[in-house]
């Protein structure tokens, strides 16, 4: 009776030294020489799903080693490890970390701070766009940032709608109308306004549900198949706080309550948890619930006064898609196991 042949089942005796051999020369033949499978069986006298197997029994037994190599010369610049640990840590479809400290930059409120995870954003966003989509955005200066640095041609999309209200009683410039502008010029989109405040009593945002105009453009922003955004904190540094959307008061309620971070005006505590405030009845933007189910989520942020909202946000999984620098990436995979206060 014959042996078996290289296509006949595993045997499950110990391979032999010709089996090693042929697996040595298929690997060498398909990672060094980058010749095809077929191209190698035809090189060793035996059938493609064979050489295919010999390639894959090479790798299975450690006979070959892959290494992905950042050069010297970019290693400030790339942080491939920290990426892949952060769409681990969080479930995330894809991280990307800029170099530098946010908080070196300048402060927060300015969106030139926010260049470097601009750009990221803007290339990130570009990829990821498609020509049917909304695009929806929360505003704030890393938003800002990021419609700054889109690039002319290189993506497109059927709207860009916002998702909050930015009217304000004092003179804060939210950059909403930037943003709108910027992007439908840049990305050849629509333009869905929502010509309301973020804060308004009950009666009034019930009111304003009623309106069509105002009613077409949240529906627009609930149903947006892309949404970025940052993360506000609870403080005094937050720019609902400068732009007089909130006072101390409702500050010390909020924190009292557990909030640690909003978006769009709504808050959440250290797990994600959406919380009902004071405020939840008076925001008039997409609720946090509809930002979850959004299939493109990006999140926007670094500083270090924003880790631990950024870190909620993760953890509630509002974001899909992460943009950081390198010491809030590094802040977030430290803490992502603490137990949230």
């Amino acid at each position: 009776m014959s042996g078996p042949t290289m296509d006949s089942p595993e045997p499950s005796a110990p391979a032999s030294a010709e089996d090693l051999r042929l697996a040595l020369r298929a690997a060498s033949l398909y990672y060094l020489d980058n010749l095809t499978q077929a191209e190698v069986a035809a090189r060793l006298g035996v059938s493609r799903p064979t050489a295919g197997r010999l390639i894959a029994r090479a790798k299975a037994k450690g006979l070959v080693r892959i290494e992905v190599v950042v050069p010297p010369d970019q290693r400030d610049s790339v942080y491939a490890d920290e990426e892949m640990d952060l769409e681990a840590a969080f479930g995330l479809i894809e991280a990307v970390v800029v170099g530098g400290n946010l908080d070196d930059a300048g402060p927060l409120d300015d969106p030139a701070t926010w260049a470097p995870v601009g750009r990221a954003g803007a290339r990130l966003l570009t990829r990821r766009l498609r020509p049917t989509d909304s695009l929806g955005f929360n505003w704030g200066p890393e938003v800002v940032a990021v419609a700054k640095a889109l690039p002319a041609g290189a993506a497109s999309c059927r709207a860009v709608v916002q998702l909050d209200g930015a009217i304000s009683a004092g003179n804060y410039q939210t950059g909403t109308e930037y943003v709108l502008g910027r992007c439908a010029e840049r990305l050849h989109a629509k333009v869905i306004r929502l010509p309301a405040p973020l804060y308004a009593d009950p009666a009034t945002v019930a009111s304003l549900h009623n309106d069509s105009l105002i009613s077409r453009a949240l529906e627009a922003g609930r149903s947006a198949e892309v949404m970025m955004f940052g993360v506000g904190t609870v403080s005094t540094s937050t720019t609902l706080f400068e732009g007089s959307f909130l006072d101390t008061g409702m500050l010390d309620r909020l924190k009292a309550q557990g909030a640690v971070g909003e978006i769009g005006g709504r808050f959440f505590d250290a797990d994600g948890v959406v919380l009902e405030t004071e405020l939840s009845p008076r925001a008039v933007s997409v609720p946090l619930e509809d930002i979850r189910d959004c299939p493109t989520t990006i999140l926007l942020t670094g500083g270090s006064g924003k880790y631990e909202a950024a870190l909620a946000a993760l953890r509630g999984g509002f974001a899909r898609y992460l943009v950081c620098d390198v010491h809030c990436a590094r802040w977030l995979l430290d803490n992502r196991k603490e137990v949230p206060r």
